[in-house]
C-alpha cells in the first residue's frame, strides 16, 4: 500500500467517522427536539389545566361570597321588616290604650297580678292611666308613674315579688313568637 493509498484511506475514515458524529448529532438533536417539543406541550397542558383550575376555584369563590351577600341582604331587610312591623304593633299597642276595652283589661291584669302576687300588692302604671287603676285598683294604686306603653306592673309591699304586665315586657317576653307570626 502506497502512502497515497493510506491517506485516502485515513481521509475516508475521517470523513466515515464524521459523517457518523454528524449522523448522531444530527439524531441528538431531533431527540433534544422532539424532548423539548414533548415538555413545552406538557406545560401548557399543565399550565391550561391548572388555570381551568383556578379560574373554577375563583368563580366558585365568588358565587360563593354572592350568595352570602345575598343571604345577608335578605336577612337585613327581613330584620328591617320585622323590626317595622314590631314599632308598628307597638303603635297598636299605644291605640290600644285609648280603646273603651283598655279599662276591662287593666281590671283583668289587676285581678291577675292578686291571684299570682297576693291580695296585698302595689299597683303602679303610666301617668294616663292613673285614674282607672285607681278605681280598679283602689289602695293597692302607687301613684309613681311607669315608662311604658300600657299595663301595669304590681309588687308586693315589701317589693321582695314583683309581676310585670306592662306592654313592653309582654311584648319583649313574646317577641320570638311576634316574629314568627310577623315573619
Amino acid at each position: 500500500m502506497t502512502l497515497e493509498d493510506l491517506i485516502e484511506e485515513i481521509r475516508r475514515r475521517g470523513e466515515a467517522d464524521v459523517a457518523q458524529v454528524g449522523a448522531e448529532r444530527d439524531a441528538a438533536a431531533g431527540q433534544i427536539a422532539d424532548e423539548r417539543d414533548r415538555r413545552v406541550s406538557e406545560i401548557r397542558t399543565e399550565s391550561d389545566r391548572e388555570a381551568a383550575v383556578d379560574v373554577a376555584r375563583e368563580r366558585t369563590q365568588r358565587i360563593a361570597a354572592a350568595k352570602l351577600q345575598s343571604r345577608k341582604l335578605v336577612y337585613e331587610a327581613r330584620e328591617a321588616r320585622l323590626t317595622q312591623a314590631i314599632g308598628e304593633t307597638r303603635a297598636l299597642l299605644q291605640d290600644y290604650t285609648r280603646s273603651t276595652e283598655y279599662p276591662n283589661v287593666l281590671k283583668r291584669m289587676v285581678d291577675e297580678a292578686a291571684a299570682t302576687l297576693g291580695t296585698k300588692i302595689r299597683v303602679s302604671g303610666r301617668s294616663e292611666d292613673a285614674a282607672v287603676l285607681q278605681k280598679v285598683a283602689g289602695k293597692s294604686f302607687d301613684p309613681r308613674p311607669q315608662r311604658i306603653l300600657g299595663g301595669l306592673v304590681a309588687e308586693t309591699p315589701d317589693g321582695s315579688r314583683r309581676l310585670n304586665l306592662s306592654f313592653d315586657e309582654l311584648l319583649r317576653l313574646n317577641e320570638d313568637r311576634v316574629r314568627e307570626l310577623l315573619a
